[in-house]
Order: structure tokens, then C-alpha cells, then sequence
């Protein structure tokens, strides 16, 4: 009895079940809609620095999945200087300059046919300047070699094999034939551009061409698939940060798509629904929180264009700043508010200091005074009218 997927005799036929899916196809496309237009209440500075942030992430997150930890500063530089603009002065690296240039070419090339040179430059590029990347001898640019592809865990002398690819043997007709389709599907009205791209990610990442990398070429390939079908260039949303966020889920759903189903016939198509199902939420978690990121730096740049004159100190910016990066904890946000006691200790001064700088944020109409007295009084951002950061589910 085969025992992977791409041992069923109709390998590479999916199908699915539309019905389950369509409300998250329905869902997916308003909350692009939405960010979409998020994005252009911004300037054309603010619309670069969303785009900046957002590839950026998926660079880092998508190494961070593999286990790999990157040079953010570095990453960040490399691919300002594409953006055109401010790139520091940080050195990028070269292995930086790769993994730019191929975030570049998927989400800004995006009319170049995919061809088998294309995905084997993008090899290169990931491991440009590794010298015998991890200690390992890989081959760069090049197909895998004739040994056996498997994905293991568990003890060396009892591995738990989760997955294992197609032979080497027949692999460059196999890649030919996904080539061909990818290229040929984002013409198909029959086919969903976000269903194409799920569908890409599982069937190149099922292949696993390369001795290394395999995952970050597909999630790369994903990339130039929900471009192509979105028919823009400039990316809002990284679906690395929200894939990583749920990286066993990932891998557990598709070492189950991958498995040969033991309850289906031979001659029935490959249902693909549940990987289908994870990615579509996937990808909407990724769009949702990307929304309420650029609202927050929407509403911060409303908020300073309003109190720009107010000649406020040093120390009552910096607790400002605080407060307008909102609940995120990594970087010292106070979701709650802040009271006097932690104004004191972020700003560094006395009590008597701290009482005085609240109580003038307050009559400038920076600040805002909650409920409450005391030594429990806390304080929050008075947002502009137009300015309040809006929940993802906002419409």
C-alpha cells in the first residue's frame, strides 16, 4: 500500500470541498480589501515603511521557522537600499543581500514566468556566502542529490520518519510539471489566486528539490502566488509572522496532507481541504494583524501631526511613545495605561516631576485621565478624532 501522497496514481490532482471553504475565501478577500485600504490613507513615506516592515518580517520569521536567527539590522539594510530608502549605516551582509534580493523578485517581478533557472538563482541567493552552510555539505543551486529525502525526528538509531519526498530519479520532470502548472493556473478563473497559492506552497514543499532550503523557496513561491494574484508589488502583511506563530500547526498539517489516505480509493482525487482550510485562516490572522499594525502607526503620526507644536520635553516624548506603541509588551507598551509611579520609572524623574509632566500631557489634550483615584489613577493616549487606532474587526 503507498504510503505519501505523491505515490497516489492521480498525484498531482487535488480537489476539495468548495462549500467549506468559501466562507474563508469570502472572508480573506474583504480583509485584503480592508487593509488595502488602510494603506492608502497613508503617505507615500508611510505606504514604503509599511511595505519595508512587512517584508522584513517575513524574511525574519520565515528563518526563524527553520530555527535560523538572522541579522535583522543587517536583513533591514539590504532591503531599504531596494526600497530606496534610508538603509543606515549598517554593512548588509551577503547572506542578508540574497534573501533581499529574493523577497525582491518575488513580490516585485511579478509577470516573469517561473522557470526551473529562476528557482535555482533563488537558491543561491539563500545561501549566498555560506561557505558549507550549518557545517554541511549542500549543493547551492542545484537539485538535491540521490539520497533518500526524509524529514526526521526521535533518536538517531529509531527515527520517527514524518515525510518522505519523491526519489531523485524522474525529480526534474516532476518540477517541470509544477512549473508548467503554476505558471499556466494564474490565468484559470476557474481557480481562487489564494487557492493557488496554498495549493503551490503544499506541492513544491511535497517535491523538497533541494538539499536545504526547501521551505523558504515555497514560502518564497507563496509569496510571488499572493502577489500575482492580489496584481500589486508592494506587500502590506507577512504570512511568515503568522505561520511561525503557529509552527507546529504548520508542520502537523502538512506532514497529515502528505500522508497517503488510508480511507480514500486510489481512483478518488487527493482532498486537500484541511491544508487548504489552515492556510486560508492562516493567511487571514496574518492580513488582520498586518491591519492593526498600520493602524497604529496611522493613529501615531495623526497623533504627532496634532501635538507637534506643544513643545513638549524629552522625558514626556519618550513616555508618549510608550504609550502610542499600544500593548505591545516587546516593546514596553502599557495596554492599560500608565500611571505616575511608572511614569517615574520610565521617565527617570521625581514623583513631584512625574505629577507635573500627567497633569500638563492632560491639559494639552495628549493624555487622557481614566476613571479611578488615587494612586491608581492611570493615564491613556487622547487620540485625535480621526485618529483612534481601529480594532481589526472594524470595518
Amino acid at each position: 500500500m503507498p504510503h505519501w501522497i505523491w505515490q497516489h496514481p492521480d498525484w498531482p490532482r487535488f480537489g476539495w470541498q468548495a462549500e467549506t471553504l468559501a466562507p474563508l475565501l469570502r472572508q480573506a478577500a474583504i480583509a485584503q480589501g480592508r487593509l488595502l485600504g488602510r494603506t492608502r490613507t497613508g503617505d507615500a513615506a508611510l505606504q514604503a515603511e509599511f511595505s519595508l516592515d512587512a517584508l522584513l518580517q517575513n524574511i525574519v520569521n520565515s528563518s526563524a521557522i527553520e530555527g535560523e536567527r538572522l541579522n535583522v539590522e543587517s536583513v533591514r539594510s539590504s532591503l531599504a537600499r531596494r526600497l530606496g530608502l534610508d538603509a543606515g549605516n549598517t554593512q548588509p551582509e551577503a547572506r542578508s543581500e540574497g534573501l533581499a534580493l529574493i523577497l525582491c523578485d518575488t513580490t516585485t517581478n511579478l509577470d516573469a514566468p517561473l522557470s526551473e533557472a529562476r528557482l535555482l538563482q533563488w537558491h543561491s541567493w539563500l545561501f549566498a556566502g555560506d561557505d558549507g552552510f550549518l557545517g554541511q555539505k549542500i549543493r547551492i543551486g542545484d537539485w538535491r542529490g540521490n539520497e533518500p529525502m526524509q524529514v526526521v525526528s526521535g533518536r538517531i538509531d529509531r527515527p520517527t520518519v514524518h515525510f518522505e519526498a519523491p526519489p531523485r530519479d524522474g525529480l526534474e520532470v516532476r518540477i517541470a510539471e509544477f512549473v508548467a502548472w503554476f505558471n499556466a493556473s494564474r490565468s484559470d478563473a476557474g481557480l481562487d489566486p489564494l487557492l493557488r497559492a496554498a495549493i503551490a506552497h503544499f506541492w513544491f514543499v511535497t517535491l523538497h528539490p533541494f538539499d536545504d532550503g526547501n521551505g523558504r523557496i515555497t514560502r518564497a513561491l507563496t509569496d510571488l502566488a499572493l502577489a500575482q494574484g492580489e496584481q500589486q508589488s508592494i506587500r502590506f502583511y507577512a504570512m511568515s509572522v503568522a505561520i511561525l506563530a503557529d509552527r507546529k500547526g504548520y508542520y502537523q498539517h502538512l506532514e497529515n496532507s502528505q500522508k497517503f489516505p488510508l480511507t480514500v480509493e486510489p481512483a478518488q482525487a487527493i482532498d486537500l481541504t484541511p491544508w487548504l482550510h489552515w492556510f486560508l485562516s492562516t493567511l487571514q490572522r496574518a492580513i488582520v494583524d498586518a491591519e492593526a499594525q498600520i493602524d497604529r502607526v496611522l493613529g501615531k503620526s495623526q497623533f504627532w501631526l496634532q501635538h507637534r507644536q506643544h513643545g513638549l520635553g524629552p522625558e514626556q516624548l519618550k513616555v508618549l511613545n510608550r504609550l502610542l506603541d499600544g500593548d505591545q509588551a516587546e516593546r514596553g507598551g502599557f495596554a492599560q495605561g500608565i500611571s505616575a509611579a511608572q511614569y517615574q520609572t520610565v521617565a527617570k524623574v521625581s514623583k513631584a516631576t512625574a505629577t507635573r509632566h500627567l497633569a500638563d500631557l492632560v491639559a494639552k489634550g495628549c493624555l487622557v485621565k481614566l476613571p479611578g483615584g488615587g494612586r491608581n489613577t492611570r493615564y491613556q493616549i487622547h487620540w485625535p478624532a480621526n485618529g483612534t487606532p481601529l480594532s481589526p474587526e472594524h470595518p
